[in-house]
């Protein structure tokens, strides 16, 4: 009988597909993802591979990128109904009365966001690529969607700029608090803390690293350090794990889990691609409109 592996193996070729994968999804999904990454080297990817199907294992925000800057592809959701609520935390309102109000203003928009939002904005950034972008912007004034703690954190290490922050949020990573980290610390006293830029400040602010989940791993696998306390997802514990076997790791609480990303699983695989459902929709309008955010993210991150 063939096995579920198997048969996304030969799906994948019937079908001319291939499949990414956010570094939060489960272990299962990594391990037969033909490419694994945060936001911005999975949009990248998007862009590069040869395959007339992406099956996009992630959240919605994610295939509507790979969509808008592939619509001559099939991209493809697993599941549909995992989304990222914070994707939905800015308003196109409140960014049409932020420009009315603000001279020499760029508004920026962190890639977990919808593609009515990024219609709007000026360019995209993902945690990995904000800090480069931001600074080689001409404006003064920046008005960052849609999290409020990545904005706060951007703020600190950009200060000749001055941010206008919104009140979005992850849930997961906002949640991670100061107590627990300093209890983990407490009990692995020799571990390095990494963590990712959405926590809060006062978390970041005791960190060793703060960085994207691509930027813990590379620093965790270039560290001389055996222990680490990582503050972020617990998905990226398995690429860490599997790229330091001698290494130890631990969450900074219990509770790192985003429940969205794990909806995802082989058989919802394999069931997409064996009927070819869930295909990503983008009206044209709205496509030509937010693409050009996307684009001047890819363009400036060079």
């Amino acid at each position: 009988m063939e096995t579920i592996v198997a048969k996304i193996e030969r799906l994948k070729k019937e079908q001319d597909a291939v499949i990414l994968a956010h570094y939060y999804v489960n272990d299962d999904i990594q391990a037969i993802a033909d490419y694994v990454g945060d936001s911005y080297y999975l949009s990248k990817i998007a862009v590069e591979v040869p395959q007339q199907v992406i099956v996009f294992c992630g959240v919605t925000f994610m295939g509507e990128s790979a969509k808008i800057l592939n619509p001559d592809k099939t991209v493809i959701m697993p599941e549909v109904l995992a989304d990222c609520p914070m994707a939905h935390m800015a308003s196109v309102e409140k960014i049409k009365a932020v420009r009315a109000k603000q001279d020499d203003l760029a508004v920026v928009c962190y890639i977990n966001s919808t593609a009515e939002i990024k219609k709007y904005v000026d360019v995209c950034v993902t945690s990995s690529n904000a800090l480069k972008i931001i600074k080689t912007l001409p404006q003064k004034n920046i008005y960052f969607v849609p999290d409020e703690n990545l904005g706060r954190y951007l703020a600190s290490m950009i200060p000749e700029k001055n941010f206008i922050l919104n009140d979005g949020f992850c849930h997961v990573h906002d949640e991670i608090m100061i107590d627990e980290v300093e209890a983990a610390k407490a009990a692995h006293p020799k571990a390095k803390v990494l963590v990712h830029p959405e926590c809060t400040m006062n978390v970041i602010n005791v960190a060793d690293y703060v960085g994207s989940t691509s930027g813990i791993i590379d620093f965790a696998a270039d560290s001389d350090a055996q222990e680490f306390i990582i503050g972020t997802e617990i998905g990226v514990l398995y690429q860490l794990q599997k790229k330091n076997p001698d290494k130890k790791f631990y969450s900074a609480n219990a509770a790192q889990v985003c429940p969205n990303m794990k909806k995802i699983t082989l058989e919802k695989v394999a069931f997409a691609l064996d009927r070819m459902i869930n295909q990503m929709e983008i009206d044209e309008e709205t496509r030509l409109l937010s693409v050009q955010s996307l684009e001047r993210m890819l363009e400036l991150s060079k």
